[in-house]
């Protein structure tokens, strides 16, 4: 398989990246539980000599929850072919990165308007008159 590119700069080697592949279940018969067609690649975020300190944190941050002990498993497993599902698993560890690395954009805190606010208040008066007349009349 070929490296992983990142960015125009940051390229992650093949020989960093394992592969394992195993049956992928489900229908299919004998061709899906004899052919070893579903992909996954593993990728050790925290061992790899190709990232900088700094974008190793970043992703390791990110993915805290993706990533148990820093290392990033994807795997695909939905063509009957092999190479297929290699090329899936590769795209999909590619975007997740990818998404990672993306700077997040600070929220910009705001405000509803006035009319939002008239909105909100006189739904709340619709309900309650509603609720009101489900009320039986001796609970009033």
């Amino acid at each position: 398989m070929d490296d992983l590119i990142l960015s125009d700069d940051l390229v992650v080697p093949a020989s960093e990246l394992q592969w394992t592949f195993t049956t992928s279940g489900g229908p299919g018969g004998q061709h899906a539980n004899r052919s070893a067609t579903r992909a996954e690649v593993r990728f050790d975020v925290g061992a790899s000599a190709a990232l900088p300190d700094d974008i190793k944190r970043r992703l390791l941050d990110r993915l805290a929850t993706r990533a148990p002990q820093g290392v990033v498993t994807v795997g695909s497993g939905e063509s009957r072919s092999q190479w297929r599902n290699r090329h899936l698993a590769h795209a999909r560890l590619r975007r997740l990165l990818q998404e990672a690395l993306r700077p997040e954009t600070p929220r910009r805190p705001t405000r509803p308007s006035r009319a939002a606010k008239q909105r909100r208040l006189q739904s709340k008066r619709r309900r309650s008159e509603t609720k009101r007349l489900r009320r039986k009349p001796d609970a009033e």
